[in-house]
């Protein structure tokens, strides 16, 4: 197993559990966490044994608090603009690597998410959430542009222009009524949760499940038609449906009688 300084990475029953380890600085995103994070996910949906990645930070408080304010002040001091766009090009669009991994993956959102780490999450197949979780797209707030292409796929274009031109905090029940949460629950069941639901994806057939994750993401803003074909194609053609044998032992079994 591979060795990291920034994350913890654990795999339970199918479920590969990615944890953001920098709580004295509320799980802040610097370059080496930003980095590994990626080759985790990348990892992950190599790994066949995992069907679902959860993402989440160390402690209670936060998510992460965004960006590493300190290490991006120290960049700026250090290095011209030509050198910081050659560092970002090197880095590549992990972000949206993460967000399109062929895997799903579910934000276990233990705390405040505020900037990077608002993106980060947006951009993720779903969250799950508790009393401590808060979002703030804080881009507009200090001159910058981001969650363009990950908020509206979540809660809608209204709402996220409010959000993106506002910056304002999202506490916990309203993310749950907008749908930036999936589910809302104790602080004290937020792991039990995610860990059931991502259990259940994980106990799903993965080849189904890859399968409608690439279709979701390919169809995404396509006219129904060319949804509906895509599917067809892909059922056709990438992933045949199983035989009523094998895709119901258990009924059969039962000889067709309900439980």
């Amino acid at each position: 197993m591979t060795s990291y300084e920034h994350i913890l990475l654990d795999i339970e029953d199918g479920v590969a559990v990615i944890t953001m380890n920098r709580p004295d600085v509320l799980n802040a995103m610097n370059r080496k966490l930003c980095g590994e994070l990626h080759e985790a996910v990348l990892r992950m949906s190599a790994d066949d044994g995992v069907g679902c990645i959860v993402l989440t930070g160390a402690g209670e408080k936060a998510f992460s608090a965004g960006g590493d304010i300190h290490e991006q002040r120290s960049d700026d001091a250090t290095y011209s603009q030509e050198e910081l766009d050659a560092m970002s090009a090197a880095r590549g669009p992990w972000n949206y690597e993460v967000s399109a991994c062929t895997k799903p993956i579910i934000g276990m959102m233990n705390g405040l998410a505020y900037g990077g780490a608002a993106v980060l999450s947006s951009s993720l197949d779903f969250r799950i959430g508790c009393e401590n979780t808060k979002f703030r797209f804080l881009a507009a707030a200090y001159g910058r542009i981001n969650s363009s292409w990950s908020l509206p796929n979540q809660v809608g274009w209204p709402m996220a222009k409010e959000l993106l031109f506002s910056a304002r905090v999202v506490e916990a029940e309203e993310a749950s009524r907008i749908g930036l949460l999936n589910h809302l629950v104790p602080k004290g069941e937020l792991r039990a949760k995610t860990m059931e639901i991502a259990g259940m994806i994980a106990k799903n057939d993965r080849k189904a499940v890859v399968g409608l994750k690439e279709l979701l993401l390919k169809g995404h803003g396509e006219s129904l038609r060319t949804q509906y074909d895509n599917e067809v194609d892909y059922t056709s053609n990438v992933l045949r449906g199983a035989k009523a044998e094998d895709a119901f032992p258990d009924f059969i079994a039962r000889k067709g009688r309900a439980l």
